[in-house]
Formats: structure tokens, C-alpha cells, sequence
């Protein structure tokens, strides 16, 4: 080894695409300021991001339980 630090590496922040330091000394980390980490928490709370699911069955959509064969 070379005794110099590793380089540091920077991502695209999420909330505005500006250059974010992905590293422990950058508490907002993959975001570039607490400001872009805040609005996409925002966005999360006010349902604006969704995650897919399959749509749940009401009991009276359910298919009846199979017949028991002998």
C-alpha cells in the first residue's frame, strides 16, 4: 500500500442528479443535502412513490375451497 486514501467516490444524487459524496462523512448519503433527503422523504409520506402489488382479494371474491374427493 501507498498510504494515500482511497479516492472518493461520488453517485448522482437521487433528488436533484447533482454530484453526491457516497461516503460516511456525508450524513444525507446517497442524497447531496439533508434539503433532497427531506423532499424524497416527503414524497414517500405523501404517497407520491409507489411500490407494485398484486391487489388484495375481498372474502367475497375468494374462490370456494375445493370439493373433498374420496
Amino acid at each position: 500500500m501507498n498510504g494515500s486514501p482511497p479516492p472518493r467516490r461520488t453517485v448522482p444524487c437521487p433528488g436533484c442528479g447533482g454530484p453526491s459524496l457516497y461516503a460516511p462523512e456525508n450524513p444525507w448519503r446517497p442524497f447531496c443535502s439533508e434539503r433532497c433527503k427531506n423532499h424524497d422523504f416527503g414524497a414517500w409520506a405523501s404517497e407520491q412513490y409507489r411500490v407494485a402489488a398484486k391487489p388484495e382479494r375481498d372474502e367475497d371474491d375468494a374462490e370456494p375451497p375445493p370439493s373433498p374427493t374420496h
